[in-house]
């Protein structure tokens, strides 16, 4: 079983801590049997807190990833960059700059190593 993070612990610690007082303050337990139920429901909230944490925060960055998965686009060099004129020339030519780019680009392929 792999160690726990240090996140993971400070999440249970401060889990427990709070929930302790919380319920200590709530419930007006005098008792030490209410107390020590108390406590090691405590104990238990902290522990499945410091369990799920990593969960969360996977969760969260596979829903990002998800999301933008099908947004992204290789990034491209403008027309200008690649043939060295500027795009203005192209319309004075009576091409559209996007016709330009896609006729001067250099295929992805090539740029691999």
């Amino acid at each position: 079983m792999p160690r726990p993070a240090p996140a993971q612990l400070a999440y249970g610690l401060v889990t427990v801590v709070c929930s302790t007082l919380a319920m200590l303050l709530l419930s007006d337990a005098t008792s030490g049997m209410a107390v020590m139920l108390i406590a090691v429901v405590a104990l238990a909230l902290g522990l499945l807190v410091a369990l799920t944490a990593p969960l969360v925060r996977s969760r969260r960055e596979d829903a990002a990833t998800e999301a933008g998965a099908g947004l992204t686009a290789p990034a491209t060099a403008p027309a200008s960059a690649v043939t060295g004129t500027a795009a203005t020339s192209t319309a004075a030519a009576g091409t559209s700059p996007a016709a330009t780019e896609h006729r001067t680009r250099v295929p992805q392929a090539s740029l691999r190593r």
